[in-house]
């Protein structure tokens, strides 16, 4: 018998319910997985939370995972039992097996691990549009990255350091610090300390950052634009502390004729085509070194309610998967 963690009803960690499944055969071009890790993101606590809202209720939650194929559906030709594999897909993640659409799913390359491929798919290949496609990071550059050490911040810091740019981070301890130092990091500025906008000043001898970065949401904003020159783009791809609020438009004038984006991976990777450019490049990076995977926690399945606990309260760092 397969099982999920489901959500009843929105709201706190508890919400979260370790329960028996049914799950039928694959249908027309569907695969079947026995799921072998699950990524933890935030993600995950907006839908639980109702931030983002699931389709229906109750819902599987999880947006990300890797495992082998165990049965094809109707129709699925590029698949075949025993394949590796892993996905970024809306929901349906937190499950000891479960049925997804052929299309949604990528192989996993042999030195790539199952629990790499848990955590690559929607962290990976969101750093991967972040850095290539909203704004294309090269020699010279510099970048500012909230949330420097968590899952999506040290892959971000890493690959932005392989570009050439020069990469500053803003943490919140001084063990977090250390991390995103090592990471790639060429400056870490502590934001429980000091005043973030008057180190990225220092930091840059006012020249400010071509491109902020910004997973964090409320409380850097919007402190990330005043770190920006004149024509800097503005990157606002999560809400870790809650949403950014509304703005005029002419703030972004007032800053020096500021771009701003809120980008989303389904926009990125709607066409398979563009899926697998970015799996592609994702994986290439890791093979060749370039990016290392902190995986720093791992729970089991059962207990995602901790490991959402955990992550809310930033205990976590680097990437945490769940072990059906």
């Amino acid at each position: 018998m397969a099982k999920a963690v489901r959500v009843h009803q929105v709201g706190g960690p508890e919400a979260l319910i370790y329960e028996s499944i049914d799950l039928p055969p694959p249908g027309v071009g569907e695969v079947h997985i026995r799921q072998h890790a699950v990524g933890l993101n935030f993600i995950d606590v907006y839908y639980r939370t109702g931030l983002y809202k699931a389709p229906s209720l109750p819902f599987i939650a999880g947006n990300e995972a890797a495992g082998e194929v165990v049965a094809v559906g109707p129709g699925v030709t590029d698949f075949h039992p025993g394949d590796r594999v892993a996905y970024y897909a809306n929901l349906g993640g937190y499950a000891t097996e479960r049925n997804i659409s052929a299309d949604k799913l990528v192989r996993l390359p042999d030195h790539i691990t199952y629990e790499q491929g848990a955590v690559l798919m929607l962290k990976g290949l969101t750093v991967w549009y972040l850095l290539h496609k909203t704004f294309k990071v090269e020699p010279g550059h510099r970048v500012l990255i909230h949330a420097a050490a968590g899952g999506i911040g040290l892959i971000a810091c890493q690959w932005a350091k392989a570009l050439g740019a020069h990469v500053i981070g803003t943490v919140g301890s001084k063990a977090k610090a250390d991390l995103a130092l090592a990471n790639g990091c060429d400056h870490v500025i502590l934001y429980n300390e000091e005043n973030f906008v008057e180190r990225v000043k220092q930091i840059s001898r006012n020249e400010l950052c071509d491109v902020v970065y910004d997973g964090v949401g409320k409380t850097t904003f919007p402190g990330s634009l005043s770190c920006l020159r004149p024509r800097g783009l503005f990157v606002s791809f999560g809400n870790a502390s809650g949403p950014v609020p509304p703005f005029a438009l002419a703030e972004l004038n007032n800053h020096g004729s500021l771009f701003a984006t809120r980008p989303k991976l389904n926009d990125y990777v709607a066409r398979r085509a563009d899926l697998i450019e970015g799996a592609d490049t994702l994986f290439a990076a890791v093979i060749s070194g370039k990016l290392h995977l902190p995986i720093n926690h791992a729970y089991a399945l059962k207990d995602a309610a901790q490991a959402h606990i955990d992550l809310e309260s930033r205990k976590t760092t680097g990437a945490s998967i769940l072990k059906p």
